[in-house]
């Protein structure tokens, strides 16, 4: 039950991203090369089925782990929507960067560089904890670590180039209101 709530969690987060990938392309986002979205599109998802298949097989009864394995992943869950919430459109699973856009320093971006990211391990950590996958759980911790670094490397350089003076030259200069206008028209064949 905990799987499938999980994955219709990531289902709904799969649908929101493609929304605002389409509005950020609109608007003139650039994708750098080099990011590991494929990667981490296969992976999440599988780390989630890998922990309940060990938890279904080798978990031990334990009601603080349940306990505190659902309070961090919903503490978890509740800091990405409001990371989400904070990057409004420009929330998306792949790096979309508006080329001349501020950074957001709002929500947990006030406080964290990248919250997203610290969501996500808790929310591998509390789903591990809740079905009682200690290997797959610390394996599945080891791997987003590599993935994300790579993924934080492409997107800092991706932000630095489009606050620099490093902007392919096709590239439209973010307008707010340019931006909300285009919010506001709806798409073609909608």
């Amino acid at each position: 039950m905990a799987l499938f709530a999980v994955l219709v969690m990531m289902l709904a987060e799969l649908m929101r991203s493609r929304r605002h990938e389409r509005e950020l392309r609109r608007c003139g986002a650039v994708e750098p090369g080099g990011d590991v979205y494929r990667a981490l599109a296969f992976a999440y998802p599988l780390m989630f089925v890998a922990m309940a298949i060990e938890g279904s097989f080798f978990a031990r009864d334990s009601d603080w782990l349940l306990v505190g394995g659902f309070v961090l992943f919903v503490a978890s869950k509740a800091l990405k929507l409001w990371a989400i919430a904070s990057l409004g459109v420009r929330w998306s699973y792949r790096v979309l960067v508006l080329p001349g856009a501020p950074l957001v320093e709002t929500g947990p971006y006030a406080h964290l560089r990248h919250p997203n990211y610290v969501a996500v391990f808790g929310e591998i950590a509390g789903f591990a904890m809740m079905v009682g996958a200690l290997w797959t759980g610390i394996g599945s911790l080891l791997l987003f670590r590599v993935l994300v670094r790579r993924r934080i490397a492409i997107e800092e350089n991706a932000l630095e180039t489009a606050q620099g003076s490093g902007l392919p030259s096709t590239a439209k200069a973010y307008d707010p209101e340019h931006q909300m206008a285009d919010a506001r028209r709806p798409e073609p064949g909608a």
